[in-house]
Order: C-alpha cells, then sequence, then structure tokens
C-alpha cells in the first residue's frame, strides 16, 4: 500500500511526495490504522525505521479533520521526548508534514531563552514537543495549560518512563484529560517500564517489529578487545583509515568527550564534542556541522544516542561500552537508519566484558569479535602519532641507552 492510497488530506499527501515517503515502514503500516480509529498504541520497533512519522502523520490527519470550538482553542497533541536535540527534531519532522494544514507546531526545550517559546505558545499551538523541564517551568508560570489536550504521545517512552521522569510523567498524567488518546513509542522496552506504561493507557494495541532482534539487519556490529589506555590509538587509527567517512564516537561521560577530543587534536585529527555541559547554541552548531559534513567526527554521551536522526552516519563506535544494555541498541542505531547499511564496533576493555556479557544477553547473542593479533594490535598503538611507545621513541630510547652504555664503559676503564 502507498501512502497515497490513504484517504488523508490533500496537504498531508502533497508534503509526503514531496519529502519522498512513497510506502509506509512496517512500524507506519501497522501504527497508523489503530490511531486514525483514536486507540491508545504501544509500539516498540528498532531505531531509524521511521517512528517518528509512524505517530506524526496519522495525528496530522486527525487534527486536520477533528473541528475545534474557536473559544476552546489550545495544545490539542503533546509530544514528550527526552532531549533537547530530540524535540528540536521531532518538532521540525512534524513541521514539515503540516504545510498548508493550518496546524502549527513548537519545539519546546530549555537551554534557550523562553520569551519568544512564550509569544508562540500566546499566539496558539496545536502540536506541543517539549521537554520536562522548560515545559513544566512555563506551565508552573502560568503560560501553559494541559486541559484541552486531545492526544499524548511519549517517544522514547523507556526513557521518559525511568526514574528521572516518572514523578513527571504522573504529575502531567493528572493534569491532562481523562479521555484522551496514548501512544508510546521507542526501540526498546523492559518488563518494569511496560507495567509503567500499561497503567497509563487504556486497552492499548502493541505493535513490535523484530521484538527478537532490536539491532538492524541493516546494521554490521562487532567488537573488538582493547584495552582502556590503547583505545585513542585504536580510534586514531580508524579515523585515518576512513577519512572521508562520518564517524560517531560514543564515550561515558562528559570528562572522557573533552578528554577523547584533546587525544585527536594531539594526532592532528579535527572532531567535534556534545554533551550536556554545552550551551544550547553550541550544542545545535556542533549537531549542524556533523550533518551537513563540515565536520566528519563527533564524540558524544548519550544525549545524542535517543531518537537523533543524523543523515548517513558511516560508523558509530563505542569507545566506551554502555553502561545501560538498551542505550547499546539506541547508539548504533545512529547508523544503518532506513534503507541505508550501516557498521557498529565497540571497543571492550578487561574491565568492560561484564558490561559486554549483560547487552549480548539483552540482545539474546552474542556480538561478532574482531579478531586482533598481537603484531597488529601493537602495531597500531607503535605507529601513532600519539604513542609513549612509537618507533621514533624507542629509536630514541635505544640511541639513549647507548649512549649511558658507553660513558659507563668509558669510567671502567678510567
Amino acid at each position: 500500500m502507498k501512502f497515497q492510497d490513504y484517504n488523508f488530506v490533500p496537504s498531508l499527501k502533497r508534503n509526503l511526495e514531496a519529502l519522498g515517503f512513497r510506502k509506509p515502514t512496517d512500524i507506519q503500516y501497522k501504527s497508523i490504522p489503530p490511531i486514525l480509529k483514536g486507540e491508545d498504541v504501544l509500539a516498540v520497533a528498532q531505531t531509524g525505521t521511521g517512528k517518528t512519522a509512524a505517530f506524526a502523520i496519522p495525528v496530522i490527519q486527525i487534527l486536520s479533520t477533528r473541528k475545534v470550538v474557536e473559544k476552546e482553542y489550545g495544545i490539542r497533541c503533546l509530544i514528550m521526548v527526552p532531549t533537547h536535540e530530540l524535540a528540536i527534531q521531532v518538532a521540525g519532522v512534524t513541521q514539515e508534514l503540516m504545510k498548508g494544514t493550518g496546524l502549527k507546531v513548537l519545539g519546546l526545550h530549555g537551554g534557550v531563552k523562553q520569551d519568544p517559546q512564550i509569544e508562540q505558545l500566546k499566539k496558539g499551538v496545536d502540536v506541543l514537543v517539549a521537554t520536562p523541564g522548560r515545559m513544566f517551568d512555563l506551565a508552573s508560570q502560568g503560560f501553559l495549560t494541559f486541559n484541552r489536550v486531545e492526544i499524548l504521545i511519549l517517544d522514547e517512552a523507556d526513557h521518559m518512563l525511568e526514574l528521572g521522569f516518572i514523578s513527571d510523567m504522573r504529575q502531567l498524567v493528572s493534569r491532562i484529560p481523562k479521555r484522551r488518546q496514548t501512544l508510546f513509542f521507542s526501540a526498546t522496552i523492559n518488563e518494569h517500564i511496560k507495567e509503567l506504561a500499561y497503567g497509563l493507557v487504556r486497552n492499548a494495541v502493541r505493535i513490535q517489529i523484530s521484538p527478537k532482534d532490536p539491532v538492524s539487519k541493516n546494521i554490521d556490529h562487532a567488537v573488538a578487545y582493547v584495552e582502556m589506555d590503547d583505545k585513542r590509538f585504536f580510534l586514531e587509527h580508524f579515523i585515518k583509515e576512513n577519512p572521508k567517512s562520518k564517524i560517531l564516537v560514543f564515550v561515558r561521560t562528559k570528562v572522557r568527550a573533552e578528554r577523547v577530543l584533546k587525544a585527536m587534536e594531539r594526532v592532528d585529527i579535527k572532531s567535534q564534542t556534545i554533551h550536556g555541559d554545552k550551551l544550547q547554541d553550541e550544542r545545535s552548531q556542533v549537531m549542524k556541522n556533523f550533518k551537513d559534513g563540515s565536520n566528519k567526527v563527533l564524540i558524544a554521551t548519550d544525549v545524542s544516542a535517543r531518537g537523533i536522526d543524523i543523515p548517513n552516519v558511516d560508523f558509530v563506535i563505542n569507545y566506551d561500552m554502555p553502561e545501560e544494555p538498551e542505550n547499546y541498541v539506541h547508539r548504533v542505531g545512529r547508523t544503518g537508519r532506513g534503507t541505508l547499511k550501516g557498521i557498529a564496533i565497540s571497543f571492550c576493555s578487561s574491565e568492560e566484558k561484564e558490561t559486554l556479557d549483560i547487552i549480548e544477553s539483552f540482545l539474546d547473542k552474542p556480538i561478532t569479535v574482531m579478531e586482533i593479533n598481537k603484531a597488529e594490535y601493537e602495531a597500531t598503538i607503535d605507529f601513532s602519532k600519539g604513542s609513549d611507545h612509537d618507533w621514533k621513541s624507542l629509536m630514541k630510547e635505544q640511541q639513549a641507552r647507548k649512549s649511558t652504555k658507553a660513558k659507563v664503559k668509558k669510567k671502567k676503564k678510567k
């Protein structure tokens, strides 16, 4: 079935055609009918399969055709997301899909001035894509109400229902109409989160695409055993072997991100970092540079692993193994999106093998191991500009030893 065969409003059909949407993906095909019927949906699908469009398309159709009394006008659809970047992205996709419908969307997040956001809210917004912090802040100031919400969507639902957000979600649910449609979308969801989700929906239609393998078939993923102190040499080697490729590197912490950046600078590799300590304007510019290819290497914490659609990422490198097994799926899912192929490689040190075991248990199968023999391993380190043990250093050390021995011999002869 093609999108043009659906009974959509003409403007939505035109937008789908202009954006190159011809046929729905599996998640879109299975999600659109129940959403159009007004049913609650709990959907789990691999990263890069088109989940945003799976809920945005039917929601736009519903809002375009459902009459609203002018005096009751207000936010009709609330989409909750965990990160600033995802708020910007989802709002952007929704904006493109709703051109010509008369509907308005706003991406609401922190890190930027609130006054322009308040002005947009005053003018009227149909779809609000929001992170919890800024949304509740503006609500507490009286600039935002939820009494007209018809549809609540949790994107990256598992993360939204985790400990840090669950109290916010419960507070939100108490403030929006009970008669609403609720949609949950994510790439991963565990049993605990599933129980929480079912507590917020009514007779939800459950949709699960490839549940036995959360990693897309478009992605070849493997692990290389590399000790913690040697990872920078292997990253340098990989980047220099693939100079034209777009490479996304994941690390555990903000501090690690900056350290890896400095390590790459020392070997003349240009890269940028993105993490929670950066100002929003800087984060947006970094994302723009990576998306348009003006920067080829992006070093990121998990702030960029959740739902972000970055075009044409050739490789994902897990410089550090993720602490949460679900994050492995989200990280590697930044490559191989849609119909494109992708490659993900994880550097696993001795102290991270237990984490690897947990990830493989979560995936329910082992990750392919890249064999590196001793000679290859040592050569990767020795030929690095940043190595303290490269061949030039070794030559200098050897010459220094010879010089010292010669001096000792002279003293003995005296």
